[in-house]
């Protein structure tokens, strides 16, 4: 019983740690004003430009 419980309680674990690494190495978008749109390469809000 003790050892079902630690490796269901080990696996729980190392999936969310797993899926969080996951997460954190993706783009994340960001809002911005109106008018305005997400650099992702500058990590701040720049004019949107329409030519």
């Amino acid at each position: 019983m003790k050892r079902t419980v630690l490796f269901c309680a080990t696996a729980l674990f190392l999936s969310s740690a797993m899926s969080a690494t996951a997460c954190s190495q993706h783009s994340q978008t960001q809002s911005c004003a109106e008018g305005s749109v997400w650099n992702a390469d500058a990590e701040s809000c720049q004019p949107q430009t329409t030519s």
